[in-house]
Order: C-alpha cells, then sequence, then structure tokens
C-alpha cells in the first residue's frame, strides 16, 4: 500500500518519535493543530505500531503548566512520553529564551528500538538527526520524515531530508490528522491558548 509515493506494509513494525516542538512549529506554519489520536489511527492502518514517542521539555518549577494536560492525555493515550526540565535564560539582546533540547533522548531510543523495527516514522525537520537516521539505516530500517518544505522557510533541513529514505510533507498528512475544532470532544486536554502548549526551543 502506497500514500504519496511512500511504500507501507501492514506486516511491517513500525515504531513513531515526535520531536514535540519541532512537530508543534510545523503544524503551526501550516496553519492547522494536530489530532494526536488520528495520527495514530493513520499510521496503525499502515503497519504495526511497536511504540511511539513524544519528546518535550517541562517547567517544573511553573505552578500551570500550559502543555502539562496535552502530555497527560498522550500518555494515558498510546503515547510513551519522554520529558526533562526546560530552562529559561535571556540571551546578549535581552530576549527571553528556552532551553530543553532533547535529541540526545531522542537518539537513544531510536538507537535502542532499531532492532526490533523495520521502519522508523520521525516527526522533525532537525538537521541534527541526519548521522542518527545513517546508523539506523544501516541496520536495515526505512526511515520516513515528517515536516515541510511548504512553510517559508522550510522546516525541515536539506540534509536530513537527503538522508532519509522517504520524505512526507505534514502540509499532505493534514487532511488525515488535522484536528478538528468544531466537534472533537474527546481531545479534551486542549485548551484556548493554542500558542503556549509548545514552547520554542534553541540549542
Amino acid at each position: 500500500m502506497d500514500f504519496n509515493g511512500i511504500p507501507f506494509y501492514k506486516e511491517e513494525k513500525v515504531a513513531i518519535f515526535i520531536d514535540g516542538s519541532n512537530l508543534y512549529a510545523a503544524a503551526k506554519a501550516l496553519d492547522f493543530d494536530i489530532d494526536y489520536k488520528s495520527l495514530l489511527k493513520w499510521i496503525s492502518k499502515r503497519g504495526r505500531i511497536v511504540r511511539s514517542f513524544y519528546y518535550t521539555a517541562l517547567f517544573d518549577d511553573q505552578e500551570y503548566s500550559p502543555i502539562r494536560p496535552l502530555v497527560d492525555w498522550l500518555d494515558y493515550n498510546g503515547y510513551s512520553m519522554v520529558t526533562k526540565p526546560a530552562r529559561e535564560f535571556t540571551d546578549s539582546q535581552g530576549r527571553k529564551k528556552v532551553k530543553g533540547n532533547m535529541d540526545i533522548e531522542l537518539a537513544v531510543d531510536m538507537m535502542e528500538v532499531a532492532d526490533r523495527v523495520d521502519h522508523i516514522i520521525l516527526f522533525s525537520g532537525d538537521g541534527d538527526f541526519r548521522r542518527l537516521l545513517e546508523a539506523v539505516q544501516r541496520k536495515g530500517v526505512r526511515v520516513t520524515v515528517v515536516s515541510s518544505i511548504k512553510t517559508s522557510p522550510p522546516m525541515v533541513a536539506d540534509d536530513l531530508r537527503r538522508q532519509a529514505d522517504h520524505f512526507l510533507d505534514l502540509d499532505i498528512l493534514a487532511d488525515y490528522i488535522a484536528r478538528d475544532t468544531v466537534d472533537n470532544d474527546d481531545d479534551d486536554y486542549l485548551d484556548e491558548d493554542e500558542d503556549e502548549r509548545e514552547p520554542e526551543l534553541v540549542d
């Protein structure tokens, strides 16, 4: 079964890796919100999901974190959550930045899972993952990168896109995983302040 030129096989074992802040930024740039239940459903129709990881940084010192309802919902609905504390700092221009890079955590988990799956789907456009993709491909694993070249500037690094076996633009996938804002009572993690859900991280 092909989708936009990408072969999927029902019998293959699939692992999903979601770089939370990167995916959120890409979806926001494309002007839609992701329905994470629909995302799992879409992939489960194309393969056997072994594990689905979601990576994000949290502000532990805040009394209420806007992303906490999403994290809790994902934790109860089929996702393996990987979090670590985010740090806020002020750069040389006096602008507030957030540091909470999850690259190492994602890389370690992907290398551990690679021996037990056939296909890895990475939701990120971060070029730092290029060597990671090369390493798991040497183990015989196919890798599909999901990000976007439809945004300005593109959300996916050219090196990462070249390294991947397949590239799927998030804009095309939106038809299947975009959240219906009119009537979606199941997604009770959502609030009105969408911009606060995922912090914008720096390396």
